[in-house]
């Protein structure tokens, strides 16, 4: 929903993890946020989230008063959870609007 979102509690890193029903492949993850500064994304194969391997890492722009909306095309892999870290940021409070995988 466009109207929900997830916050950070104000100190860093913070992470959010996303579980797939079973393994699948991807190849890009979008995702829309604010106030990120520096964002850590990591896949795991396990059945339980453990075992992550960074898949990317990457600086966001700053953009003021408006969601970032970053594509992260990536050389297909398997995941059973995504794990997204932000590492830093512009402010002391930032938000997740929406985390997109695509693949089969």
């Amino acid at each position: 929903s466009s109207k929900t979102f997830w916050t950070t509690t104000g100190m860093f890193p913070q992470e959010l993890i996303i579980g797939f029903p079973k393994c699948v492949k991807i190849s890009k993850v979008a995702i829309q946020c604010y106030l990120v500064r520096t964002l850590r994304i990591e896949k795991s194969t396990s059945k339980d989230p453990v075992g992550f391997e960074q898949c990317i890492e990457k600086d966001l722009q700053h953009t003021e008063g408006q969601l970032q909306m970053e594509e992260f095309p990536l050389p297909e892999f398997q995941a059973t959870y995504l794990r997204f870290i932000i590492k830093s940021a512009f402010d002391h409070f930032v938000s997740v609007h929406r985390v997109m995988a695509e693949g089969t």
